[in-house]
Order: C-alpha cells, then structure tokens, then sequence
C-alpha cells in the first residue's frame, strides 16, 4: 500500500484497441493506483494491425501523432495484440522516462515491457513478469460495499435469493451452439422456478436469439434483465447477489465474480479454451467455483481478488524503475 502512494496522482496512459476485457483490466488497476489516466484506443489500419504484435505502428500514430500525441506520460498500461507496437514505439521515443506495462502474454517476450502480469495458467515467465491466479478488474472491495450500503432500488425490490446471471458469447475461442443455448435456457428455467430471482446482464458477444429467450424468461418468470437503458447494474448486480451464475467463455467474468465471496456457479462449454479450462480447476481447487446444473448452491467463500497484489508489485516495479535512473522515490 506504501509503495502506491508513489503513483498516486502519476500522468498515465491506457492504450488498448478498445476490447472490453483488456481495457477493463487496465482500467482496474489505474483506478487501484489512483494514477490520472487517459485512455488512448488504437485502431491501426492494414497491413499494420496484420503485423501486430511484431510489427510497425501505423505511421500516423508515432510518437507525437494520433493516438500517441499529446504530453507524455510517466507510465504507460497497455493490453491487447494490437497496443504492443504502440508500447515499444512510445518505450524507444521516450527511454526510461517513461514506465512500460503490459498486461497479458505480448507474445513478443519478457523484455517487452519493464512489468508483465499474466494469469497463472499463461506460460510466460521471467524477472519482471508476475502470475496471480485471477485477473485485475474493477470490481473492488469499495464498489462492492458502496453498492451494498446504496442498493440498486431495480434490484432491491427482487425478493431472495437474488442470482446474478453473467452471460457473455461468441469469442475467437468458442461459439455457442443451439445446444449450449437451449441448456443454459432450462437450467435457469429451472433455477427461476425453485424461487430465485433473476438478475439477469448479456455482453456485445451474446447471440441475438439467446438475448432474446433470455428477455422472455425474465418477463415470464420475473427478476431484472439489463436492456442497457440506465445506469448499469453490473456491479450492484453482483453487491447484492446471493449465488452468481457466470458462463465459461469469459476468464474476466469469472475472476469479478469470485471477488464477491458469494457462490459462483460456472455453466460450462465443451470447446472451452484449454487455458481457462486451468483456471476453472484452480478455483474449483479452492472452492470458489462449481459447475451449473439448474440448482442453487449456498456456501460462500473467501473473496479472491488479485487486483490489489497486481497493483503493488507494479508500484515497487516503479519504484525500482525511478531509482536506477537517479530519480528520487
């Protein structure tokens, strides 16, 4: 905690393509840090998002230009294919006047960026890179306690138990067959009709006609689907939730989950990513996690949120950054 204090208030830049999941990251640990951030999404035009992460940066974006104009920052957080150009294009400009961080595999090694976080079931290892089991996020302790002490008045009204429903979609890794869909659809079916109510959220990436029969159960059997009108419940969502039901296609989804404490139930996938599938067992392994089959389960546990952990060792990784180059901490 000490060694964020540095970074408190430190000019900072966020640079991704402008993915939920790896901005979230991003955005999660900025916000821990207490840095003043920018957030500079890159859209590289082809052949240059072609050749990431190995390539140029699109001419138009170097140093001092689009996406990458403006005054420097101290410290630079970047994630996502396409943002590492842009990090070591920024990282030759500037030297060591500036502080690199890559969150995820770069895929273009270790020395990439001066810090590395990647997910314990990544293979990337070295001196800068650091593994936690779960990924930063923005679903912090705080939030989760300012939700609980300022409840949601659309939620507050469902009677218990309340289940929060995460519900993602297609990705590069998998697809939701009809199957999958009609599944997903009885079991909370089934969950609904045992008296849970439904708190019920869908991603850019959820299916259209799964969205649709999704909407219907909730109209049919009550609770609360977010049709993106108003102010998001993502976080009261899950504040108030008394189990979570999270689908497998989002690492992400499943690690802000965790961080609640409340039983998080996972509706599985067969084509599920080998590596998510690691990370699944290392929270099934320590209880935070089990399968959904349309029943609800009630044993809490410990809240895993490796946010915090991430933020310090990216703090002393500063640190140690300012000090070999004669700074003072």
């Amino acid at each position: 905690m000490a060694a964020r204090e540095a970074l408190r208030g430190a000019r900072a830049w966020i640079v991704t393509d402008g993915k939920a999941g790896d901005e979230n990251q991003c955005l999660g640990l900025a916000e821990t840090l207490g840095l003043n951030f920018e957030t500079r999404r890159v859209a590289p035009r082809a052949p240059f998002f072609w050749l990431a992460p190995w390539g140029p940066v699109d001419p138009r974006d170097r140093p001092g230009r689009g996406a990458l104009a403006g005054h420097p920052p101290e410290i630079l957080i970047a994630s996502g294919r396409r943002a590492v150009p842009y990090l070591r294009a920024l990282r030759r400009a500037l030297g060591r006047s500036v502080f690199t961080a890559f969150l995820k595999d770069p895929r273009t090694g270790a020395a990439t960026a001066d810090f590395i976080w990647v997910p314990d079931y990544d293979d990337l290892r070295g001196d800068n890179v650091l593994t936690t089991p779960t990924p930063p996020h923005r679903v912090s302790a705080a939030r989760l306690a300012a939700a609980r002490a300022a409840p949601d008045p659309r939620l507050a009204a469902l009677a218990g138990p309340r289940v929060a429903v995460l519900i993602g979609g297609d990705s590069r890794h998998l697809r939701f067959r009809r199957a999958d869909m009609d599944r997903l659809l009885a079991d909370l079916t089934a969950l609904a009709g045992g008296g849970a109510s439904l708190m019920l959220t869908v991603s850019r990436r959820t299916p259209p006609s799964l969205r649709a029969a999704l909407r219907n159960l909730v109209e049919r059997r009550g609770g609360f689907f977010w049709d993106g009108s108003g102010e998001n419940p993502y976080v009261a969502m899950l504040a108030l939730a008394e189990a979570i039901v999270v689908t497998a296609d989002s690492a992400n989804m499943v690690g802000e989950a965790v961080s609640t404490g409340a039983p998080v139930m996972l509706f599985e996938l067969p084509n599920t990513y080998i590596r998510h599938r690691r990370f699944f067992a290392g929270l099934a392994a320590a209880g935070a996690l089990t399968p959904f089959a349309g029943r609800l389960e009630v044993a809490r546990h410990e809240p895993i949120d490796a946010t915090p952990a991430i933020a310090d060792a990216l703090a002393h990784a500063y640190l140690r950054h300012r000090a070999t180059r004669g700074d003072r901490p």
